[in-house]
């Protein structure tokens, strides 16, 4: 291990504000003068080097932290541990590849049988109204006539986005300054963490119970002021738990007394098996609504449409000509011809009942031997453990992956998700059983006296 001295370093350090130091010693590590592994010297030790103030430096250090580039290990010191510093999603980067296993449940992804052709669909959106032209239009004008009808809400404005993590990633950035406060209902999806995380965030998390998030944990956050409230309206892309329309009622009545933006993110769409809910039409000024049609229609499609106030939209729509300032207008005509399309509609219809028993037949297997797991529908299911990582190891030397609760929260849960969109019937009784074993208490052998 290399140590690197206060003095020497300080002299590679020629800007002594915090982002200029943090660039400066990125790029030292870029050019390999500060190699992985390196120890850094102590930030008292550098800030007198440099003759400045040891909260300047620890900024620096905080945002290469938040890279990945350094860590710190408490009285240990600070280390080079890596040299990429572009940011990633932590989350989802770290969830592995399971091709050689058995059954792999650590994915809650539709099965590839039930989704609808495509063929006549992307065809038809090779003649979208203007197709090819430069002009930025937010929606294919009959994507919004076919949708309207179908909407929670009268939204005075919509815009076609590339995926529904892509509308809330965009809206966030667009919408919410770093260091904000964000309430988002727990369990969270992956994905939805990471982005709060990158936009560096303040995550409050709103507890959920059977009916959805809890009136008394949104009223105390709330207290802390959120600018931003994220929520699921129809059911949790987590749990499979539908949100109650009472329980949205009462939600709606609680952040009336907020000012909070409301970001709602049905991300499984149309294989929801509940009809479409918002709190638009109550808080039209600041609500967003995102609709994803991937999980029904196909992932490849990278299609979802978010809906809001003309201002709302204005100002996402401003952000989004830094990069994509549209999305194909191919994949909104063959949306369009998918929501009208009978025999497209019934096998949507088809496969969301068949998520919704493949996930119940497998939880009722559970139930009936002792692991308490409500029904609901969607593409996985959240069971209770006594240990997350007992569990993980008990499932894979069965030769079955998962993803632990804590995955989809700031902490351990006391949970597994398993997805159960590609689960076959003949799979379900051996699963629940290994299950029930991982969910036990660890035996811990006591030692011979």
């Amino acid at each position: 291990m290399q140590n690197i001295d206060s003095h020497t370093l300080a002299g590679h350090l020629k800007d002594r504000s915090a982002t200029g130091i943090a660039r400066d010693t990125a790029t030292l590590v870029r050019n390999g003068v500060l190699p992985v592994g390196a120890r850094l010297p102590s930030l008292r030790d550098l800030a007198y080097e440099l003759k400045i103030s040891p909260s300047t430096l620890s900024q620096a250090w905080k945002e290469l932290r938040r890279l990945r580039v350094l860590t710190g290990r408490g009285r240990n010191g600070t280390f080079v541990t890596g040299s990429s510093f572009a940011p990633r999603p932590s989350r989802v980067s770290a969830q592995g590849h399971f091709e050689r296993i058995a059954l792999n449940l650590s994915v809650a992804v539709p099965d590839m049988k039930l989704l609808p052709p495509l063929g006549e669909a992307l065809d038809y959106g090779t003649h979208a109204e203007g197709l090819n032209s430069y002009v930025r239009v937010r929606i294919l004008p009959e994507l919004e006539r076919v949708l309207r009808p179908l909407w929670p809400n009268h939204a005075a404005s919509m815009l076609a986005t590339n995926g529904g993590y892509n509308a809330l990633y965009t809206a966030l950035h667009a919408l919410v300054p770093p260091g904000s406060v964000v309430a988002v209902e727990a369990p969270v999806p992956m994905r939805i963490l990471d982005i709060l995380e990158d936009l560096r965030v303040s995550i409050l998390l709103v507890e959920n119970d059977d009916h959805g998030p809890t009136p008394q944990s949104l009223h105390a956050i709330l207290k802390e002021s959120p600018s931003v409230f994220i929520l699921q309206p129809r059911i949790s892309a987590v749990t499979g738990l539908f949100l109650h329309p009472d329980r949205m009622e009462e939600l709606g009545d609680i952040l009336s007394k907020s000012d909070a933006l409301i970001i709602e993110d049905d991300g499984l769409g149309d294989i929801s098996l509940a009809p479409p809910q918002s709190l638009g039409d109550r808080f039209p000024d600041r609500t967003i609504h995102i609709r994803s049609f991937s999980k029904a229609y196909g992932p490849d499609l990278r299609m979802a449409v978010l809906s809001g106030s003309e201002y709302l939209v204005e100002q996402i729509q401003s952000y989004r000509a830094f990069s994509a300032a549209w999305t194909s207008r191919i994949l909104q005509a063959a949306v369009s011809w998918l929501l009208q399309d009978d025999e497209t509609q019934r096998l949507v219809a088809t496969a969301t009942r068949t998520y919704r028993d493949r996930r119940n037949l497998l939880a009722r297997h559970l139930r009936d031997r002792g692991v308490d797991v409500p029904d609901g529908a969607g593409l996985c299911l959240l069971a209770p453990v006594h240990s997350e990582t007992f569990a993980l190891i008990t499932l894979a030397a069965h030769d079955i992956a998962a993803l632990p609760g804590s995955r989809f929260s700031m902490h351990e849960t006391g949970h597994i998700r398993l997805g159960t969109g590609r689960l076959e019937p003949h799979e379900i009784e051996r699963l629940a059983h290994v299950f029930k074993l991982s969910a036990s208490e660890p035996f811990i052998l006591s030692p011979d006296p």
